[in-house]
């Protein structure tokens, strides 16, 4: 595939990583891409750079354009290596290229590569003019490193902000309106929903440094580049910086012996018998990441594991470790599961919940080895209830 010229003189020279399937702990079926591009002007400047391993493959892209050896400057808007980890192959082949990077960037650049690549240190509000176009740095620290910041190019009313907006897709298209909205947005949300999360208030801050650029178009570092859908993915955005939910409900949940499981599938039917939206999720066949992804927009999240060793299941821990990571906010909890002769996981599960501040409106239930007609009555019952509390 040959370089895209998405604005005149502006040119997606990154890699496209068809085979990745996991990357920060999730999965990414539909693989991801490593965007870097490259700017012509008086001056030449090439904006992040892409996962070593498919350095060749930008190096021939920006061969297309112009000689390697001409490029005068390289902008580092985050130091993770997918994104640095060709900046050293980079300076061989552009030798006279400073390295343009924030304060902590410079720093984290040093840590990774333990050399120095003539950096020029950029604070935010900064300015680079390179001919008929002005550089503009704005750092957002936090969106999701301390060293992050965005580029934008005012002349093009291009807004290039690496990690922020991306999603995981290994398209041979390059634009939204290519792909579609609907895909495009469900990757951008599970993005944010398992990378960004926890930052919201930082990504608040980031979206009212931005939001007075004149911007038709935003081309992150990973995925698809945003020209007709912006208001759409600004206006998500906001909401999940804010953690605003749907009234809608997830159980999630794991079983030994099946006892847990009919009360998860009792609890749904509560649900859908208050009229609430509800889906169920087995944490033995669905992967945490795509759990979250659902979590971003739900409002009641219904967690149940039975008690193993004084413990919840492996699966069940492990979500709890990864939404303690993430911070969702703003959320309905409900603990439930089923007992021998410990019953302490409906304990354990209230804890996370409650240290990430979410109601817990209806008590939670734990049922000693096999629930009888009574009891899922009862668990039916309380999916009712919580149902009509998120519907209030």
């Amino acid at each position: 595939m040959n370089k895209v010229e998405i604005k005149p003189g502006v040119y997606w020279v990154g890699g496209i990583d068809w085979d990745i399937r996991e990357f920060h702990g999730y999965v990414t079926p539909r693989g991801t891409t490593y965007n870097a591009y490259l700017i012509v002007d008086e001056k030449v400047v090439l904006v992040d750079t892409v996962k070593h391993h498919l350095f060749d493959e930008m190096l021939a892209r920006i061969r297309e354009v112009v000689d390697p050896a001409r490029i005068d400057y390289i902008v580092s808007n985050h130091v993770e290596m997918d994104h640095s980890g060709s900046l050293p192959m980079m300076k061989a082949v552009a030798p006279n290229a400073k390295v343009i990077t924030s304060v902590k960037g410079e720093k984290g650049l040093r840590r990774h590569f333990k050399r120095d690549m003539d950096y020029q240190v950029v604070q935010s509000g900064d300015r680079l003019g390179i001919g008929k176009r002005t550089l503009v740095f704005v750092h957002i620290p936090m969106v999701h490193w301390p060293d992050s910041m965005v580029t934008y190019v005012p002349e093009d009313r291009l807004l290039l902000p690496n990690d922020a907006f991306g999603q995981h897709i290994a398209s041979h298209e390059r634009f939204d309106d290519e792909v579609g909205w609907a895909v495009v947005r469900e990757e951008a949300a599970k993005y944010y929903a398992n990378i960004v999360m926890p930052y919201g208030e930082q990504v608040k801050k980031a979206l009212a440094a931005v939001g007075g650029l004149d911007i038709d178009m935003i081309a992150p570092s990973h995925g698809i580049i945003w020209r007709r859908h912006i208001p759409d993915i600004l206006a998500k955005y906001v909401k999940w910086a804010d953690h605003q939910t749907e009234p809608r409900a997830m159980v999630v949940y794991d079983t030994m012996w099946g006892s847990t499981e009919r009360m998860a599938l009792k609890l749904y039917e509560g649900l859908v018998d208050a009229g609430v939206p509800a889906t169920l999720w087995n944490l033995k066949t669905n992967h945490i990441s795509d759990v979250m992804t659902e979590l971003i927009r739900t409002e009641a999240v219904l967690i149940g594991s039975p008690t193993l060793n004084g413990q919840v299941l492996p699966t069940v821990a492990a979500f709890l470790t990864y939404i303690r990571g993430l911070k969702p906010r703003k959320r309905v909890g409900f603990a439930f599961g089923s007992y021998g002769w410990a019953g302490k996981s409906r304990e354990d599960i209230e804890t996370v919940m409650s240290e990430l501040g979410w109601e817990m409106p209806v008590p939670g239930i734990s049922i000693n080895y096999v629930p009888d007609d009574p009891e899922l009555d009862a668990v039916r019952e309380a999916g009712r209830a919580i149902g009509q509390h998120i519907k209030r």
